[in-house]
């Protein structure tokens, strides 16, 4: 559990981008006290290794647990381990892959350590006189040292070895014993495995040794035959004696101890072979009390070749060749000729080594090269330091590379809202549906987190030949979704100007601008009135096809029908349904003409805002939720801040087909539907006019020509009007 947050001297800056206040790292001040900014300031607080658009190499070196993630106090360990090689860890904020001599610290012994490194290495490259020394020089020098005989790694290959003799040992060791990889990726060997086939050497010779003794050999150099022979059969000849014994305990169990008969007539209905595998969990031979184990007549057919083998390997050497059939006391005289040679066996020992042969075993014995394969792999091992020093100045230009990036889009996302930098997450662009998006994720498969970020996401696949495909979630921040479906296509530009074909696979519907959710409701009634036309249509279709197929076949036989009189209460219905909705449209029409002609357009505005305003409303409420937080987590991140993306910097991100500034435009299409262009010209022409129409109607009818004002008009009714007549009393 992280320390609580202490109070810290430090002058820190922040910048609030996005809605949200980033700290600023610039100096190697900021560096030295990183780890006292609280965490609940950091915009990340874990990040994936892979799917970045930074070195993995890098970042595994950062990694130190190795589990893939990059967390705080690993990024803080780095921190601390780079001050202490370098005399300001500022250096490290330049984005270079290249670092002056002068930068290293002389007065750690880290920083003496690598100094001389990298005077070393530029010495062997022929510039000692050099000020300044790059990551490709590192680079080169440590794969050139990694391909030499001895390179500090403590892991010998039969290459190290200086003469043949050396050379097969180190073979030996290797089929025996597996190989461990050196730095040159050549399999070889350690002190470890050097012992352990030593070790396996003796224990075999020793085991070997003990099988020649007279207790061992009971039966001279057919004992071992002798032995496996018994082996063979051992476990179904203690199975035949205990029937045996339990035949002559009680003979009713003589039927059961003996297969039944229908047993018998199971197997009679399929083919046999002499082995047959049905029979082999029979007894060896017919049951009965007190009867011996007969080797020949008379036995289990798949168990025949086995006994013969035992009676030629072990009952000959002990009993003659004229026995052939053994008593329960027999057996177990031969089980005990044997018991040392089988307690011998099963206490193998130097197993691994055995495939080599005792003869080439006793040969390494003797030579005793254990002291010249340990010196040579100490020889080795020896280089560790200088190779050590050498990783720690590739360590130092890696980080003076990346860790400003990584700093970048971790404690702050200051590249992400930068117009000059990409994010480290931002994997290309991709051109689709004449617009570009800049804010594409390279993503293991959709994620249900992502809907959270209430952006438009399509999720891609992306192909290109002789790399492995890999999948985006691209952010659509400008525009409309009209034409964004699964299976369109577009191309996707990653980081190194690679083209790669794109298809939409998967699609999170969000609001993407207001002007879309203005039109919205319109397009969604025309889709509907489209979708209905067309079902009614097909339906419409496929009844008259029916028809006309069944008329078809009934058409020579069948007597013309008498033409159908005309419904005159269904034409009645019709015309009154059609006067009512005239009439309807006509009052509203005429109301509308009553009305003052400045609120004419305000009714309309009124009406259209009437339909539009919800989900206006609604995306415009989204549109302010929008963050990139749910993007990234659903691919392995910890985004500890809310980084949102609004409608300014939306449109920063995907950017809309513009014609150039000093481009020159025709309009004429020779192409364009002339008659359809005309009826739309003329039906505007009608409708303005319709309105100029309208209005001047209005206008002209209240002024000039109004009638008196109100005033007066209320007067000279009242003065036309004759007095009431009083009231009876």
């Amino acid at each position: 559990m992280p320390a609580a947050a202490q109070p810290t001297a430090h002058a820190w800056k922040f910048y609030r981008i996005g809605g949200l206040d980033q700290a600023v790292i610039e100096t190697g001040d900021d560096l030295r006290h990183l780890g006292e900014l609280d965490q609940k300031l950091w915009v990340a607080l874990s990040c994936p290794v892979k799917g970045l658009e930074l070195d993995e190499k890098t970042l595994a070196l950062i990694d130190t647990d190795g589990d893939g993630r990059i967390r705080v106090p690993e990024l803080l360990g780095a921190v601390r381990w780079a001050a202490d090689h370098l005399r300001d860890a500022g250096d490290l904020l330049q984005g270079r892959d290249t670092l002056p001599l002068a930068a290293f610290n002389p007065e750690t012994t880290e920083g003496r350590t690598a100094l001389a490194a990298a005077r070393e290495i530029l010495a062997g490259l022929g510039r000692p006189n050099a000020t300044e020394i790059s990551l490709a020089d590192v680079t080169d020098t440590a794969r050139f040292l990694s391909a030499t005989k001895f390179n500090g790694d403590g892991v010998v290959t039969v290459e190290s070895a200086g003469d043949d003799a050396m050379r097969t040992l180190i073979a030996d060791i290797l089929a025996t014993q597996g190989g461990t990889p050196d730095r040159s990726a050549a399999p070889g060997i350690d002190q470890v495995r050097a012992d352990a086939f030593f070790a396996a050497c003796t224990a075999h010779a020793t085991w070997c040794e003990a099988g020649t003794s007279a207790e061992m050999l009971a039966l001279g150099a057919g004992t071992a035959a002798a032995a496996a022979a018994i082996a063979a059969v051992r476990a179904k000849a203690d199975d035949y004696f205990a029937r045996v014994r339990l035949a002559a305990f009680d003979s009713r169990a003589l039927g059961a101890l003996n297969r039944a008969e229908a047993d018998y007539a199971a197997l009679a209905a399929r083919d046999l072979t002499v082995s047959a595998q049905e029979v082999a969990g029979w007894p060896l031979a017919a049951v009965a009390a007190g009867r011996s184990l007969p080797l020949f007549e008379g036995v289990n057919p798949a168990w025949a070749g086995a006994l013969t083998a035992l009676h030629r390997d072990a009952v000959t050497p002990v009993f003659g060749a004229g026995c052939t059939a053994l008593t329960e006391a027999q057996w177990t005289h031969l089980k005990a000729k044997v018991a040392a040679h089988e307690a011998w066996r099963s206490a193998r020992a130097g197993a691994s080594v055995e495939s080599l042969g005792l003869a080439r075993v006793q040969a390494i014995l003797a030579a005793g090269p254990q002291p010249v394969l340990r010196a040579l792999i100490a020889k080795d091992a020896a280089l560790a330091g200088e190779f050590a020093a050498i990783t720690a100045v590739e360590k130092l230009l890696r980080y003076a590379r990346d860790f400003r990036a990584l700093l970048n889009n971790f404690v702050n996302f200051t590249d992400f809202y930068s117009p000059e930098h990409y994010a480290t997450f931002q994997a290309g662009t991709l051109f689709l549906d004449s617009r570009s998006c800049e804010l594409c994720i390279r993503v293991d498969a959709p994620s249900p987190l992502a809907a959270m970020s209430k952006a438009y996401i399509a999720y891609l696949e992306c192909r290109r030949a002789g790399c492995e495909p890999m999948k985006i979630a691209a952010c659509f921040t400008q525009g409309d979704s009209d034409y964004l479906f699964v299976g369109r296509n577009g191309v996707f530009y990653d980081r190194r100007g690679r083209d790669w074909d794109a298809t939409i696979t998967n699609l999170v519907d969000q609001p993407i601008s207001i002007h879309q959710a203005f039109w919205s409701p319109y397009k969604k009634l025309l889709r509907l009135i489209e979708e209905q036309v067309a079902r009614r249509a097909a339906e419409a279709d496929a009844e008259a096809s029916t028809r006309l197929a069944a008329a078809a076949d009934s058409a020579a036989a069948a007597r013309p029908e008498a033409p159908r009189k005309l419904d005159l209460a269904l034409i009645t219905g019709m015309g009154v349904a059609l006067g009512s909705i005239g009439t309807f449209l006509g009052v509203i029409f005429t109301k509308f003409l009553d009305l003052p002609t400045w609120k004419m357009p305000l009714i309309l505005v009124g009406l259209m805002l009437t339909i539009s305003l919800p989900s206006m409303i609604i995306a415009w409420l989204k549109l302010r939720q929008r963050t990139l937080g749910p993007i990234l987590e659903g691919n392995g991140w910890a985004v500890n801040g809310r980084v949102k993306i609004n409608i300014p910097f939306g449109t920063k991100l995907t950017a809309r087909a513009q014609l150039p500034a000093n481009a020159r435009r025709r309009l004429e299409d020779p192409y364009e539907d002339k008659a359809a262009a005309r009826q739309r010209r003329i039906f505007v022409t009608l409708v303005v006019l319709l309105g100029l129409g309208l209005g001047a109607a209005k206008y002209f009818a209240t002024w000039p020509f109004a009638p008196e004002p109100a005033a007066q008009t209320e007067g000279a009714k009242a003065g036309s009007e004759k007095p009431a007549a009083p009231a009876k009393k």
